[in-house]
């Protein structure tokens, strides 16, 4: 069986993973200890973040011709993608977290909804909170002004039958 053809199905995997992804990060995982790499991979898991390593060629095929071309420049050395359908800023938000208590994952770069961050790219990423928390801050500002209103309307009514019995 000729290479191409056993390389052809990882390419093929690579290529289905990163259809419809919002975002995809490219790390340098070199240095990290099993039950670190146990940990992280159990932390992107649980957030449906698909976590995988492939070799460089494999991902510069697959990611030929997609909004993701622009990471091809930093698939030197051991590499590591991350890749989300559905919370954009998710895995950069828990590789970054991840990457300050394990000095040895190296955040390499990332393409976050069709746009190409380097690694102090994907800090200021990281930073910005997942969209169900931005949803209930939102909802808790709209919220605020109602409850306050309801609460002096009912302080309102509790000092009127106080006044009329007087």
């Amino acid at each position: 069986m000729a290479k191409v053809e056993l390389k052809q199905p990882i390419v093929e995997e690579i290529k289905a993973n990163i259809q419809d992804a919002q975002s995809v990060v490219v790390v340098d995982y070199r240095g990290l200890t099993v039950e670190q790499d146990t940990q992280l991979r159990k932390e992107l898991r649980e957030a449906g973040i698909v976590y995988k390593v492939y070799k460089n060629t494999m991902i510069n095929f697959a990611i030929q011709g997609t909004e993701f071309e622009s990471i091809a420049k930093d698939l030197e050395g051991p590499t590591a993608i991350a890749i989300s359908k559905t919370d954009a800023t998710a895995p950069a938000r828990i590789l970054s977290k991840f990457a300050k208590t394990a000095e040895a994952l190296e955040l390499k770069s990332a393409v976050v909804e069709g746009v190409y961050y380097d690694a102090k790219g994907i800090q200021a990423i990281a930073n910005i909170p997942s969209r169900e928390e931005l949803l209930s801050k939102l909802l808790g500002s709209i919220q605020s002004p109602i409850t306050n209103f309801a609460r002096v309307i009912k302080q309102i009514a509790e000092k009127q039958p106080a006044e009329a019995e007087a």
